[in-house]
């Protein structure tokens, strides 16, 4: 059934009904929010997923960027279906969680020691809490408008908006949620993306308080737009000279490289957090850093500067599934998705060329995000939409998801290995139908 189909009884619209007296806003997260109400799932395979109502989508959203080789993958199922058998979690150690850590840490030579978590929020808060113990200081720097998940610290500024996002040589630490510990604000020193010299200058007046600086080098909310290297560089050489910690939060962008996106900038970070595709669809976190930055987790030290542990960390399941998937996203893989992820930007940017569309394309590795405005933006306040940016990108969203595809709810894409090239001209097809429609409608 295409998703051009309609229904006189939806079995969605009934099933929302009741998910509102149970769930606060009838879910249980906000990104499957859609109006009039959400889709719901049947099942899935590779790249496609059909709804409860019939409906087949190709999934460019994969979960927010979790599935990297799609749905169903035989070869993650079987080796689950095997694990599930011998039991799902353990209060004695695997052997799969030592392979695990020794395969990601293969993945990239600055990896000496991991630690596993349940999700990528988790993996940036034991980053930063491992950052202070190592340093002794309180303070924490980050982007404006970049998003590193829940945690009260990680989230400062990732919803600015004009109205309260201050000068931009001193961005405003801004909160997320109501009731935030003002120490927590304060605690927080905001710098705008891609701006080395304003950035330094900030951090500067600092000095010696910030424990670490949190760092996604090519942050989704920010525009999706990489990170320059003259930025980065400026970054990685004040830490050094400061005594801090540079942290890297690859939970999105781990499958960029092989190693993560940091081999783009030959860059070695004191911690890298991950998540997303390294659970193999299954709830994941980890960091990795130095030998003697990771040990203030070290039960076995006689100073133990940060006691953690998490009841469902390096559960059986999760490693499995986790080290099936990474172990088939080899190199030639890795390519062979970025080599999609450029086809569809490409075929987007001529798109816009011949609709004459106001709009423009970012992103790097096997990700994408469609902008509504016709400058690429380079920081978060150049891409913050307007009104009017916003309701295009709605009737995009929109118009897709009547075409058959599930996108990230900003106009973001990703990949997977299920995809191949017919997948992503249909994508490029589509898009060229919604801008040709848009400038009928306005």
């Amino acid at each position: 059934m295409t998703a051009h189909a309609k229904f006189s009884a939806s079995r969605s619209e009934e099933l929302y009904e009741r998910a509102k007296t149970v769930l606060p806003g009838g879910v249980s997260r906000n990104t499957v929010l859609r109006s009039p109400y959400p889709l719901y799932v049947d099942r899935a395979e590779g790249c496609h997923v059909t709804d409860i109502e019939g409906v087949t989508r190709i999934d460019f959203a994969n979960n927010m960027a979790s599935l990297i080789h799609g749905h169903s993958h035989p070869v993650v199922n079987k080796a689950v279906i095997a694990q599930l058998q011998r039991g799902t979690a353990f209060s004695i150690a695997t052997e799969v969680e030592i392979v695990y850590a020794e395969h990601l840490c293969s993945r990239n030579g600055h990896f000496e020691k991991l630690r596993f978590v349940n999700s990528g929020t988790e993996a940036v808060m034991a980053a930063l809490k491992a950052a202070r113990a190592y340093t002794g200081r309180a303070k924490i720097a980050k982007v404006e408008g970049a998003y590193h998940g829940g945690y009260d610290y990680a989230e400062v500024s990732q919803t600015s908006t004009p109205s309260n996002w201050g000068k931009d040589d001193n961005p405003a630490s801004v909160p997320v949620a109501h009731g935030t510990p003002a120490k927590a604000l304060e605690d927080v020193v905001v710098i705008p993306f891609n701006d080395p010299d304003k950035a330094k200058s900030i951090l500067d007046r600092h000095g010696h308080d910030i424990a670490c600086v949190l760092l996604d080098v090519l942050p989704h909310r920010v525009g999706l737009a990489p990170a320059k290297p003259a930025f980065v560089e400026m970054l990685r050489e004040w830490t050094d000279q400061n005594e801090a910690l540079l942290i890297l939060d690859e939970v999105i962008t781990f499958r960029s490289k092989y190693g993560g996106a940091q081999e783009w900038y030959n860059l070695e970070a004191d911690i890298t957090a991950m998540g997303k595709i390294i659970g193999g669809g299954f709830p994941v976190g980890a960091l990795a850093g130095k030998n003697d930055i990771m040990d203030v987790m070290n039960p076995l030290a006689s100073n133990l500067r940060f006691p953690h542990s998490g009841t469902f960390s390096a559960n059986p399941v999760t490693m499995t599934a986790g080290l099936a998937a990474m172990q088939l996203f080899d190199r030639p893989a890795v390519e062979r998705l970025n080599e999609l992820s450029t086809r569809a930007r490409s075929g987007i940017e001529e798109v816009i060329r011949t609709t004459g569309a106001r709009a423009c394309v970012t992103g790097g590795g096997s990700m994408l995000r469609l902008h509504m405005k016709p400058k690429l933006p380079n920081n978060y306040r150049e891409a913050f939409s307007t009104p009017e940016e916003k309701w295009r990108l709605s009737f995009m969203l929109d118009h897709l998801s009547d075409s058959g595809f599930i996108t990230i709810n900003t106009c973001a894409f990703t990949m997977s290995t299920a995809m191949g090239e017919s997948e992503i001209d249909s994508l490029v097809d589509a898009i060229e139908i919604g801008f040709r429609r848009l400038a009928a409608d306005r």
